[in-house]
């Protein structure tokens, strides 16, 4: 959106306006810190924190200070490919969610010598989320913001998207280490605005070894006692020193008088908690449990909430046509949903990328996915084949019997079939079986993948491969 264009007197602070209050962006907030177990406090306020920056034009920015919508809270991160030693799972303590206006964006210009603001987003809604001390490392930060941005999707509060702004991050970092005997903790640096995950691991790591290496040497970290405020430079992957931070009373925070308090109540709250969908670590958990799923493959489908939809709405599908075949035992009933998984995450998304499509914009439709895995678990056609009628579904939305049919990818298993084209292929090559034989019992697989050649790709693998071992005895 072109800079400036979706600005009016408010968002300028133009003498004379006054603010209101974003009823939805109140109840999104309270709603948030109900699913991150915080307590919504009955009574809420507003502040101002007074402090001029070029992205203020008014010299004081909508706050929370002492009553904010959200105190205490948790949030549990499952952190993946740990290294060893370090935890796999952390409980992320939080202090706060409040409330405030967002501030305008700057943009430097390339010599540094001067800064363009864009008011578009000065004075929307943001929700500010912060934790305690409780993180220990970058990948813990990282992993950290990605589930906070999973849990906001699933509750359609924001799409979260840090490319875009929608989610960003302003992180503390400090470095505990043993001099002399002595435990050290070197001054807190804040690295402002980071808009994206790899940013914020890079920046904390890169970050936290600057602060070692200038309290080591005796740089400034050995004698400065405030926090300072610096930003994060992509291009040259180091943090460049802002200002001093302020504390505080440094912002001369005071109620904010053109805005009443909030007023939570507990019949309010209720009826807030009873729209909090399934969360994506309770989801995760019931797919596994339910469904059979590897934990990885429970944690791809469920924390994007379109495709743990798409997901479910197939597996009912399926277990319809499982039902109707009245394969009800429960190693059918897996079998069924890991092909379902396996083929949503391994195979489908390397077809719609190409189309610019996702599971949930696809053509394909739940109930023809459930249909097109009833094809692989029949044995009507081949992985290979099943490939083609994938790709054709997601071109036109055709049925997967009908791309079958028009086709002709139904899979061969008739025996007298099958057995000719094994003799074929053993003809032209004599030496299969003096070397099958020999022990090279992988030469049968080579042998597979000249009759399934053959077959163009429609021959039952397993009957081939039985067909042969018979023949190479």
């Amino acid at each position: 959106m072109p800079p400036n264009t979706t600005i009016c007197p408010i968002c300028l602070g133009h003498p004379g306006t006054l603010p209101v209050a974003n009823e939805q962006a109140i109840e999104w907030s309270a709603k948030t810190a109900l699913a991150l177990h915080c307590i919504v406090n009955e009574y809420s306020k507003f502040d101002r924190k007074h402090y001029f920056y070029p992205d203020l034009p008014k010299g004081y920015q909508i706050s929370q200070y002492d009553q904010p919508i959200g105190s205490g809270g948790y949030l549990i991160i499952q952190i993946p490919d740990a290294p060893q030693g370090n935890r796999k799972q952390a409980k992320i303590r939080l202090n706060r969610l409040h409330l405030e206006e967002d501030a305008a964006k700057l943009f430097h210009t390339p010599d540094k010598k001067s800064s363009l603001v864009d008011y578009n987003r000065s004075s929307t809604p943001l929700m500010e989320v912060v934790t305690e001390p409780d993180l220990t490392s970058p990948q813990e930060a990282k992993t950290y913001l990605q589930e906070l941005r999973t849990l906001v999707r699933h509750l359609n509060v924001s799409s979260g998207d840090m490319e875009k702004g929608h989610l960003r991050c302003d992180a503390n970092v400090s470095i505990k280490f043993e001099h002399r005997g002595e435990q050290v903790w070197t001054p807190i640096s804040e690295i402002k605005n980071l808009n994206s995950f790899k940013a914020v691991e890079y920046a904390l790591e890169y970050e936290g070894k600057r602060l070692y290496e200038d309290w080591i040497h005796g740089g400034d970290t050995t004698r400065r006692t405030s926090k300072i405020t610096v930003g994060w430079d992509d291009e040259k992957s180091v943090t460049i020193l802002q200002r001093g931070k302020e504390e505080a009373h440094d912002y001369r925070y005071f109620p904010e008088p053109d805005l009443p308090p909030l007023h939570f109540t507990q019949e309010h709250i209720e009826r807030l908690r009873s729209e909090i969908p399934e969360l994506p670590i309770a989801k995760r958990l019931r797919f596994v449990e339910e469904y059979g799923l590897a934990a990885s493959d429970a944690r791809i489908l469920a924390d994007e909430k379109d495709s743990a939809d798409y997901f479910e709405k197939a597996v009912s599908e399926l277990q319809e046509w499982l039902n109707a075949k009245d394969l009800t035992l429960p190693e059918h009933q897996l079998k069924g949903y890991k092909l379902l998984s396996a083929w949503m995450i391994n195979k489908t998304p390397a077809i719609l990328l190409p189309l610019g499509q996702t599971i949930s914009t696809s053509r394909i439709t739940p109930e023809n996915f459930a249909e097109f895995i009833t094809l692989l678990l029949g044995n009507e056609i081949t992985s290979s084949s099943a490939q083609v009628v994938l790709e054709e579904m997601a071109k036109s939305g055709a049925e997967p019997h009908t791309v079958v049919s028009e086709k002709g990818l139904q899979q061969v298993s008739d025996v007298g079939l099958l057995e000719n084209a094994c003799d074929a292929a053993l003809a032209a090559h004599p030496d299969a079986l003096a070397n099958y034989k020999a022990g090279k019992v992988t030469v049968i697989m080579f042998l597979v993948g000249q009759v399934m050649k053959e077959m163009k790709g429609k021959a039952q693998p397993e009957m081939v491969k039985n067909i042969l071992e018979k023949k190479l005895m």
